[in-house]
Parts: structure tokens; sequence; C-alpha cells
């Protein structure tokens, strides 16, 4: 087989922008990662500007009023101190004892009772030690010849850096998913109807304009898209016409030579009227095809059913093509019956002009047309669904026919939504797969 157009010859799950993110999770995934970059700035910034100021003022203050409650309580009759301790127990949720405890050493790897520490250690000038019991924290302060102990509420220590970064986090990320999702879709959702215009576009008249609307580039993009599909549509048309109008005047003085074979006197050689005539046929075939190329296919679908249709097609060849129904669809296809039948005749006739032996086997809705001929070089199996494209490289129609027959099974199911490809078939020769 000689003669899968560009960009249609591969199924479009193996392409590789079909395995690209879309635009949206792109999009979002960009503005994730920097949102996250920005607020670990914020918190970093957060904790060094204004978490760590405040709880290195708080341990401060805290061991100021440590100091001062001790000086208070010294400097107080002994019969003024018990008050005095209530009152700071209610006020500040501090205890003064003058009994020595023997407590548990206090966890200093929190920050701020560290800070509590090194703060009370500058204000007496000595170095102190943190411990814990009876749900507070102590701190030995000697002060007037006592060796006083005041323990305060651990609640004092609840600044927690972690827990408003993660609420940053949290909230932020958030934020930006929502924005982001409404702006990119409102950016997006026209972009996916250019793309699903695009991929269904085959250049009929009956083309649907994209709605010119939204952002200014959108509005410019969508303009210049319903220009170009109408240009294309036109050009098409135009082309259809002016190779129809070419194909009726080339067969009118088709139809006066054939006139006059039939007029010559009896005595023209047989031979030279015979080699007229299987000239005349095979212009005649010539123009059939560039006609049929040019119309492409405007047939409207209907339901049949593939294996018994495709039966019905391979056998009017003389003799019946074999077909092998591997898994066959049991439902209807919508297809268009013409087209398909015009198909699938290009192709086992392709097939015929190239190799000894052609079967189709049927694969649930992918139809192989598989010859035994010499095959078609992978370099060249894009090349050949080019009109007038031939391996042969020769005009000769015995050897290479017109090079129409591929182009038009190309069109055919571009203009269907169908796909065809081109793969080695088993044991050498060439397996043309049409998927409905």
């Amino acid at each position: 087989m000689a003669e899968a157009a560009p960009g249609s010859t591969r199924p479009a799950a193996s392409h590789p922008a079909n395995r690209a993110m879309s635009l949206l999770v792109r999009t979002n995934l960009i503005l994730a990662v920097s949102a996250l970059l920005i607020v670990v700035i914020a918190v970093l910034a957060l904790n060094q500007f204004v978490i760590e100021p405040i709880a290195e003022r708080s341990a401060d203050d805290e061991a100021a009023l440590l100091v001062l409650s001790a000086q208070t309580w010294v400097e107080l009759p002994p019969e003024a101190r018990p008050y005095f301790e209530l009152e700071l127990a209610q006020s500040h949720d501090l205890i003064i004892s003058g009994e020595q405890q023997t407590l548990a050493p206090a966890d200093l790897n929190q920050p701020y009772l560290s800070l509590v520490q090194e703060k009370l250690s500058e204000r007496l000038g000595i170095d102190v030690s943190l411990e814990e019991g009876n749900q507070l924290v102590w701190v030995d302060v000697p002060m007037g010849g006592f060796d006083l102990q005041i323990g305060f509420s651990p609640a004092r220590r609840d600044i927690q850096p972690l827990y408003v970064g993660i609420i940053i986090v949290v909230l932020g990320a958030l934020v930006v998913f929502m924005t982001s999702l409404f702006i990119v879709q409102r950016i997006t959702r026209p972009l996916v109807q250019v793309a699903g215009r695009a991929e269904t576009f085959r250049g009929g008249e009956n083309f649907e304009p994209l709605p010119e609307q939204g952002p200014q580039e959108l509005v410019s993009l969508a303009r210049n898209f319903n220009t170009m599909a109408r240009e294309i549509s036109s050009l098409l048309s135009n082309r259809t016409t002016l190779l129809a109008g070419i194909s009726h005047d080339l067969r009118t003085p088709l139809t006066r030579m054939r006139l006059a074979l039939e007029l010559l006197p009896d005595d023209v050689d047989p031979d030279l009227v015979a080699r007229f005539e299987r000239n005349l046929e095979v212009m005649d075939g010539l123009i059939g095809d560039a006609l049929r190329f040019a119309r492409g296919a405007t047939e409207p679908p209907q339901a049949v059913e593939l294996g018994a249709f495709v039966e019905d097609v391979l056998a009017s060849f003389d003799p019946p093509v074999p077909l092998d129904r591997a898994a066959v669809v049991v439902e209807p296809v919508h297809v268009a019956p013409g087209a398909l039948q015009r198909i699938l005749v290009n192709l086992v006739n392709n097939g015929l002009q190239h190799g000894d032996d052609v079967r189709v086997v049927l694969t649930g809705r992918d139809i192989h047309v598989i010859d035994s001929g010499p095959g078609i070089p992978p370099e060249a199996r894009e090349e050949v669904f080019q009109p007038f494209f031939r391996l042969d490289h020769s005009r000769n129609v015995g050897t290479g026919g017109s090079g129409l027959g591929l182009a038009i099974v190309h069109q055919l199911c571009q203009a269907q939504g169908w796909r065809v490809r081109i793969e080695e078939a088993p044991g050498g020769g060439t397996d043309v797969v049409v998927s409905i």
C-alpha cells in the first residue's frame, strides 16, 4: 500500500500536548507555589519582627513583676504579707512562698521560659533556675536575706509561632486558591471554547462563530479565529466549485472523443481504438478522483450496524474481501454511510494494487485494512496522505494510481471526526487503521 495526513496519523491520546497539564491546573500550581513562598516569607518576617520582640518584652515584663513582687514582699511587715500574697494570687496568678520545695527542673526547650530565665538572671545579677511543680513554674529568688520561691502559671508561656504560621498558610492558601480559580476560569473558559471549536472545525459552511466577549485579548483571539474559519470555509467552497467546474468541462470533450471513436471507420486498427478507450477511461477516473477529493463530505450520519455494513461493502469486490470480526460493536453506530463506503473502497483498492492479499479486521470501532505488500516506510506514513504523493515518484497510473486515494480517505475522516493511521502489519505489509 503506497499512499496519514500530518497530525492525523496518530491517536490523539499519544500526542504530547494531550498529556500536558491544562492551563487551569498549571496556573493554579504556579500561584500555589508563589503563595506558599509569600506565606513562608511572611511567617518568617512576622516571627522575626513581631512575635520574637513581643515574646522578649513579655518575658522581661514577667521577670520585672517577679522581682518587684519579691522586693515588695520583703519590705512589708510580716502581718501584711498574707494579704499581699492573696492579692498577687488573685490579680497576677503569682504564688510567693518563703518555704523551700524540692522540685523538678523546668523544660527549657520552650522559648518563652528560656527568655524568662534569661531576663531574671539579668535583673538579679545571678544565675537562676526554673522548676516545675503543682502545675506552676517556680523560680528561686534570693531577696533581702530570704530565699523566696515564686510560682507563676504556665499559661503565660502560650506563644505559638508554629500555630500562627499554620493558620496563615491554610487561610492564605485558601484565599489564593479561590481567587486564582475565579480568575483563571474567566480566562480559560473562552480558551476552552476556542480549543473545542478549533478541534471540531472541518471547514464546513455551518460553522458557529465564537462569542466575541471578555477581556480584550480574548475578544481579539475570538474575532481572528472567526475570520480565519470563515476564510477557510470560503476557500474550500471555492475549491469545490472550481474543481467541479473543471471536471464538468473536461468530461464534455471526453464524451466527444468517445463519440468520435464510435464513428471511426471500420478499417481503423482495433488495437489503436482500444488504447484510446483505455486512456479515456483513465482520464475519466482521474477526473472523478479529483472531484471526490474536492467535495470532501457533507453527508449526515445515520445509525448502522458496523459489522454488517463493512461486510456488505467488502462483498461488492470480486472476489469478496474476507472480514475478520475480532470484536464487534453490537449497538448501532452513527456514521456517514457514503463516506465510510468510499473510505473502505479506496483502502481495499489501494491494498489490492500493492499487495497480493487484502483482508479486513474489525475490532470494536477500529477497522484494519491489511495488505501483504512491501509496506510503507515510517518516515513516509504521514506524507502518503497528501494529495498526489506516491512512493514510486512516477505518474504512471498503472503502478501508482492517481495519488488521491489516501488523500480522499484522510479528508473524509477529517470531515467526519474520525482518525486514520498507518501501522506495520504482523508478518510484513501495511495495516491502515480507521478509528470511528
